[in-house]
């Protein structure tokens, strides 16, 4: 069996991608390195107030767990909380444009339901 100290290295590049510009690290791991690893000896986290655990990661923009394997020339990306629930938010603009009373608002309001009031809790904690 191989020692563990003699495994091979793997480049990947970490992508903190944030409301601020993005940071891209180049960082060398060994192959049986895992997405929390990576993002760990890249240091991107170090001044930011996220954690592995309380970000959402990502390979390649396709969702992966903290444990999901790496693979070599593998992007990792790390994207922040989300800030308001996505389908609160498209009620929102959907009833902003039903308010206008331009002809694009009014195709809602075929049906001749009324709209709905957004809900008060659309920002996640």
């Amino acid at each position: 069996m191989a020692n563990p100290e003699s495994s091979p290295l793997i480049d990947v590049m970490v992508c903190l991608a944030t409301v601020t510009p993005p940071q891209l690290v180049s960082v060398q791991v060994s192959a049986q390195a895992t997405v929390a690893d990576a993002v760990r000896a890249s240091g991107v986290l170090d001044g930011a107030d996220l954690t592995v655990d309380n970000c959402r990661l990502g390979v390649y923009g396709k969702r992966k767990t903290p444990d999901a394997p790496l693979h070599a020339r593998d992007r990792v990306e790390i994207l922040g909380p989300l800030i308001a629930d996505p389908k609160t938010a498209r009620r929102r603009r959907v009833q902003k444009v039903r308010a206008t009373g331009t002809r694009e608002g009014l195709k809602w309001l075929r049906n001749g339901a009324p709209p709905e009031a957004p809900p008060a809790d659309d920002v996640l904690e």
